[in-house]
């Protein structure tokens, strides 16, 4: 089963003479790259479905959090963490929302 997994817009930078959006999107612990071809209306600070690395859709803050708590209690998360922090996805973001 394939999954879009939430993540948080850090960065956008255009390409190829500025014709194509990508951004730098936070998904727990790692940052990766996805494209915004299909959802230009996508914003720094946005959280953002991805699936295959294209961006499908906006989601809501809240949303974003229960998904990576779902991952989380069904043992998903692993790859979206990187090895040397054991705090859950969900928490480093609530804990950065906080300050």
């Amino acid at each position: 089963m394939c999954l879009a997994i939430p993540g948080l817009v850090t960065a956008i930078e255009t390409r190829f003479d500025g014709t194509v959006r990508f951004a730098k999107v936070r998904f727990g612990g790692i940052i990766k790259e996805a494209s915004l071809e299909m959802l230009p209306a996508a914003q720094v600070g946005d959280y953002v479905l991805v699936h295959v690395g294209v961006a499908i859709s906006r989601v809501d803050e809240a949303e974003a959090h229960q998904v990576f708590r779902y991952l989380e209690e069904i043992g998903e998360l692993e790859e979206l963490m990187p090895l040397q922090d054991d705090t859950a996805p969900h928490q480093r973001i609530e804990a950065r929302g906080a300050a």
